[in-house]
Order: C-alpha cells, then structure tokens, then sequence
C-alpha cells in the first residue's frame, strides 16, 4: 500500500506557509534593522518583528513535525526547522546584549538559509515530487 506524502499540484500546504512567512518575517527584521538606525520607532518595529519571527520559527517547526507524522514525510524538515528555531534563540539573546557584530551576520546567514528552505518546498511542489511508503 502507498501513501502520499506531498500536497497534490496546486495545493498550498501549511509547512510551505510557515516558511513562507518566516521568510517574510526575517525580511521584515532586516528592513527594520535599518529603520532601527534611522528614525525613532525603528526600535518599536523590530521588537515586535523580533517576537512574529520567534513565533514564525516555533510554527515552522509545528508545520514540520506535522507534515511528517501524518503523511509519513522524511523527518529532515523536522531537524531543519528545530536547526532554525535554535538559531532564532540566539539571534534573540545577541538582540538583548546589543552584540550587533554577531546579530547582523546570523541574521543575513537565517535569511539566507530561509530563502533556501522556502526554494526546496517550492520547487518539490512545482515539480510534483511525491514520496511512497509501504
């Protein structure tokens, strides 16, 4: 017997979601980074765009474990968002210690790496790519 274990073409599924808007989120980081520099709410805006990408990141994760267990998807997203979550915890504690010579890079490395994971969901979707499991 075989189960898919990928959203049929055209269908949007919730672990593209969830990386789709940490995506966003961390975009927002950096576009208040500069906000941050420049004008007097900057500071507001990137605490709070601080809290949506933790929370992006922690549903990243949610998304991941729940399109393995039911479908019997690989486990690596799994790995991959819980890898970025723990990222996201230390982009945090470097924001609080005002350490912007590490928080500037790992945040350019979690865009990057979130741009990269977002590609692999999409083009798995696009190309049709489904798994079997007896």
């Amino acid at each position: 017997m075989t189960t898919r274990t990928t959203a049929a073409p055209g269908r949007i599924t919730f672990l593209q979601v969830a990386i789709a808007l940490q995506t966003l989120a961390i975009f927002f980081q950096a576009t208040t980074a500069g906000l941050l520099l420049s004008t007097s709410y900057g500071e507001a805006l990137h605490s709070v765009g601080a809290r949506v990408m933790y929370g992006a990141s922690m549903l990243y994760v949610l998304a991941a474990v729940l399109a393995w267990r039911p479908g019997g998807g690989p486990p690596r997203p799994i790995l991959h968002a819980s890898g970025f979550l723990v990222l996201a915890s230390v982009q945090v504690v470097l924001g609080i210690a005002h350490e912007p010579s590490l928080h500037v890079p790992l945040g350019v490395l979690m865009f990057g790496l979130s741009v990269l994971a977002l590609g692999q969901v999409l083009t798995a979707r696009s190309s049709g790519r489904t798994g079997a499991r007896s």
